[in-house]
């Protein structure tokens, strides 16, 4: 007998004693006991195919996790959702490929899934099934398109922390599953030298782990010399500052300390956070036969408290070891010191009291905690070059000489980023430039530390026009790339090497007068939005200077002919009392030429006067007191352009204490009644050739 339409919708509801909650908790326990027979029962019953358990777990998560590829279809044959998340932004996609069930991944991605997908602490496919050691499994995720190389994304707000940003083969070396690193490495081209937001790269995980964890010390050492032998890079750390020589001292491994130092591109000197070099940490945990291994290969004696140390381990054969490489028991004051820097006052202390290797003067610790600003070619570092706090710029030898050449062009202009001192080791070159506390992207978020927007931009005008006459355009102007001193100055520097020479090439010039005017907007706005985002509609239309800032950007954007030099000396640079003076100056320059309409009459001029019944917007007794003077003739006021600048210069050069006591300033009552009107009889007179020599006007402030 077939069942009514009645009696199906009775089937597909839950029961009044149940709810779909309780219809949810059953079905989820179901799978997880992979009991096929009840998760039909309790499909039939109504319960629903996407509820979730406890942590956002769906039926179709469980079962992935569960390993159960038949109760997998099953649950796709009835609606189950392949893209449902967990609460941490898991999906069924990246549980199988923690399980490592390949048709169940491919069962899976042919649901329509992004194969790059990733949770919310930026975990892959891929990723899971290289940190559990999934062979077969990142090879079919490899074949079908994975990202070998993506960096794990998180939040902002992880990523400021230092979160994130490991790879697969990070993965696979941290847990230590050496099949997986070779595959990684040998058949899929994995980057071995990519590294994490915390600057570890796939070498630090690997030995890290194997300082950690004795049960991963073999993998650990394996996974070692297999990248070593690969040309992983040698000189990287962790996020307490230790090299992969001192992770390998503290894995107590003398064959890695060995394959490290034969490598001869390690530092055998170097130190840790706290000033620990490879044999400080070798005598504290009285490794001997490391101890003596790296004072063979020359490691420094004279620096740390190495005798007292190994007197306090009662550590007598370390102690001869190390008297016999000239270690001496001399106890050791530092004297206390100050720097200038307030914003890198912490960091410059516990630079100056820490242990380092000396580079000629100089004293740096390419180490994220000491790292002040982020370039695409590497980090800026703190340093103390003969005591003199600077900032440090590591470069290869070749790169280094030419962005030394380059600096030094510098020397003689005042906006531009100076070199202070340079040092060469090996193959390196250690620029330094003098210190500053923010760029001005990071001044711009602090609003209670504000300085003059006119003066910010005078000094980032002047610092593009001397780039500019050095025959450079910088290309890539953005905040980041203006430094601000302690006493406010400001300096544009070029650390990601962008500039191109112009040669002539007015498109080059071009480019870098739009990235000022988006600039100006940026600064304006005081960074509110992104340099990417901002517009001219972000001006604040109060402001007494819009309309002199909106001709300024249209100016820039339009490659006004009058270039940086000209327009370095727009009336928006322009104080208030010359643009008062400037408008008083123009009566005086036109009131005895046969034609003065002709002055506003350029034929290329675009704007029509702003203020065309400003009779009517003046103040009726001011008005009337200047039409009708105690003393002389009566004279009418028209709405002109003409006869608004006579009434301005006339009130100011006669002077009337009733309309003084009226309306106190002149020039802040006038500028702030017609903002408009310097701009544009500014543009009125710049735009007629006969009489643009009107409009050169010098501010004493510029």
């Amino acid at each position: 007998m077939e069942p009514t339409a009645h009696s199906q919708q009775e089937a597909s509801t839950p029961s009044s004693t149940e709810t779909a909650e309780d219809l949810a908790l059953k079905l989820n326990a179901a799978v997880r006991d992979s009991n096929i027979k009840e998760v039909l029962k309790l499909l039939e019953e109504g319960a629903d195919v996407n509820s979730k358990a406890e942590s956002g777990w769906t039926p179709l998560q469980s079962a992935v996790q569960a390993d159960e590829e038949e109760l997998v279809r099953l649950l796709l044959g009835k609606g189950a959702c392949p893209h449902a998340r967990k609460d941490n932004g898991g999906t069924a996609f990246t549980e199988a490929a923690i399980v490592g069930n390949v048709n169940i991944l491919e069962l899976l991605l042919d649901c329509g899934l992004n194969i790059n997908d990733h949770d919310d602490n930026g975990f892959t496919a891929f990723m899971e099934a290289a940190w559990y050691g999934n062979a077969e499994a990142l090879k079919f995720l490899y074949s079908r398109g994975a990202n070998v190389n993506l960096r794990r994304e998180v939040s902002e707000e992880k990523a400021k922390l230092h979160k994130g940003g490991a790879t697969a083969l990070m993965d696979a070396c941290r847990e230590g599953h050496f099949s997986a690193v070779k595959l990684l490495v040998q058949e899929m081209g994995a980057n071995l030298n990519i590294r994490d937001n915390k600057d570890r790269n796939a070498l630090i995980h690997a030995l890290k782990e194997g300082c950690c964890a004795k049960e991963r010390y073999e993998s650990a050492v394996s996974i070692g010399h297999f990248l070593l032998d690969c040309g992983v890079d040698v000189n990287g750390r962790d996020e307490c500052g230790k090299t992969s020589l001192i992770l390998a001292v503290e894995m107590r491994s003398p064959d890695l300390v060995r394959a490290l130092l034969e490598k001869g591109e390690i530092d055998i000197n170097d130190a840790d956070e706290e000033g620990n070099t490879a044999l400080m940490v070798a005598v504290e945990k009285n490794y001997y036969d490391i101890a003596k291994l790296l004072c063979e290969k020359g490691a420094r004696t004279d620096v740390g408290e190495l005798i007292a140390v190994a007197n306090r381990n009662r550590a007598h054969n370390m102690a001869r070891l190390l008297r016999q490489y000239n270690a001496r028991f001399i106890p050791k004051t530092l004297n206390d010191w100050e720097p200038n820097s307030k914003r890198w006052r912490d960091q410059l202390k516990k630079l100056y009291k820490t242990y380092r290797p000396m580079i000629g003067k100089l004293k740096t610790f390419q180490y994220i905690q000491q790292r002040i600003q982020n370039t695409s070619q590497g980090g800026i570092y703190l340093g103390l070059h003969g005591g003199t706090e600077v900032a440090v710029k590591i470069s290869c030898s070749t790169e280094g000489d030419k962005e030394k050449r380059f600096f030094e062009q510098c020397g003689n202009c005042e906006h531009l980023m100076k070199l202070f001192q340079f040092e060469k080791a090996k193959s390196y070159m250690y620029l330094c430039f003098p210190l500053w506390e923010k760029n001005l992207e990071e001044h711009l978020q602090e609003p209670e530390d504000q300085m003059d927007y006119k003066d910010v931009l005078r000094m980032i005008f002047q610092a593009v026009r001397e780039l500019h006459s050095l025959g450079f355009a910088h290309q890539d102007l953005h905040p980041s790339d203006f430094f601000i001193d302690l006493g406010g100055k400001i300096y544009l520097a070029d650390f990601d090497n962008k500039r191109k020479l112009i040669e002539g090439k007015k498109d080059l010039v071009n480019s870098d007068l739009e990235a000022l005017s988006r600039l100006v907007l940026y600064v304006l706005t005081g960074g509110r939005k992104s340099l990417q985002q901002v517009s001219a509609e972000d001006l604040p239309a109060d402001s007494p200077d819009y309309k002199e800032a909106l001709d300024l950007v249209s100016s820039l954007v339009s490659h006004d002919e009058r270039g940086l030099e000209g327009l370095s000396k727009h009336p928006y640079f322009w104080s208030k009392q010359t643009r008062f003076k400037f408008l008083k100056s123009i009566w005086n320059k036109i009131k005895d030429l046969p034609n003065r309409k002709a002055v506003f009459q350029a034929s290329n001029a675009t704007e029509s006067f702003p203020y065309p019944w400003w009779t009517k917007e003046i103040d009726k007794d001011i008005l009337n007191i200047m039409e009708n003077p105690p003393e002389g003739k009566s004279f009418k006021y028209r709405n002109n352009v003409i006869d608004l600048l006579r009434i301005i210069r006339n009130l100011d050069e006669h002077p009337n204490i009733r309309i003084s006591r009226r309306i106190g300033d002149h020039a802040e009552y006038f500028l702030k009644l017609f903002p408009a009107l310097t701009i544009y009889v500014y543009n009125s007179l710049r735009q007629n050739p006969k009489y643009s020599h009107f409009a050169d006007i010098q501010d004493p402030s510029l």
